[in-house]
Formats: structure tokens, C-alpha cells, sequence
């Protein structure tokens, strides 16, 4: 395992913890970044977004306006 990097260590570690739905501020935190936008963008492209929330809020609220028009 000599090519692994405590750098790499720290990486999978980072994109895990978000993978498993921590609080990107809390990673953040963690590894020391200044800002969310650091986190988001060296580790938050290896998981997709889930939009399934929001998609169902956004279901419930069209259907509960057009009950009301």
C-alpha cells in the first residue's frame, strides 16, 4: 500500500462522509476548509444529488394549487 497518500486517505474519507449524507458545513469543518464551496467542489462531485425531496415538495405543492384555483 505504498502508493496510497494520507492525502488520498483524507479525500475518501471526505467524499464517504458526504456519500452518507453528513452536513457538507460539518466535512467542511473536519478537514479544516475555509468555506463550503472548497468541500463542495474538491469533494461533493462523487455523489449525485438527491432531488427526490424536493421533487415531492415541490409535487405537493401544484397539486394543492391547482385543488385551490
Amino acid at each position: 500500500m505504498d502508493h496510497i497518500r494520507p492525502h488520498d486517505v483524507r479525500h475518501t474519507a471526505a467524499s464517504l462522509w458526504l456519500a452518507a449524507g453528513f452536513k457538507p458545513y460539518e466535512v467542511s469543518r473536519w478537514l479544516g476548509h475555509a468555506n463550503l464551496v472548497t468541500t463542495d467542489t474538491v469533494h461533493g462531485y462523487l455523489s449525485p444529488p438527491d432531488y427526490s425531496s424536493a421533487i415531492e415538495r415541490f409535487e405537493l405543492f401544484v397539486s394543492e394549487g391547482a385543488a385551490t384555483m
